[in-house]
């Protein structure tokens, strides 16, 4: 499985982002799917993640009622909106495939270990 994400880019503070995420070489609709960030200095930290039917969510508290996960499995494309951007969500963002275990436990989806395919990292950057 090939994921590529894009969209990144450089946004003022209280702006928005979208970041798509295209799978190639093989359908996402059987997985769960994750959105990582890793900013300058830190670890990759997870940002949220979607069920494989779209009907299940979750995300890091830093960005709930800011950012939304969503997917168009026709499309085999996974989206994260990104609102009322602030300076501290200035990372490179991930795109990553949880193809073992349910996204409900929390120990599976908050974990970079529990995914086994990953996009090449977009660069987003919120000045003020």
């Amino acid at each position: 499985v090939q994921l590529q994400a894009c969209g990144g880019g450089c946004v003022q503070a209280g702006g928005s982002l979208r970041l798509p995420c295209a799978a190639r070489g093989h359908t996402l609709r059987s997985y769960g799917m994750g959105w990582f960030r890793q900013a300058p200095g830190k670890e990759r930290e997870y940002v949220a993640v979607i069920s494989w039917s779209g009907a299940t969510t979750f995300y890091v508290d830093s960005v709930k009622g800011r950012f939304t996960i969503s997917r168009d499995n026709a499309e085999n494309t996974v989206y994260l909106q990104m609102n009322s951007l602030k300076r501290e969500d200035t990372a490179v963002y991930y795109c990553a495939a949880l193809t073992k275990g349910s996204i409900r436990v929390r120990s599976n989806r908050i974990s970079a270990r529990s995914y086994d395919y990953w996009g090449q990292g977009t660069l987003v950057t919120v000045s003020s």
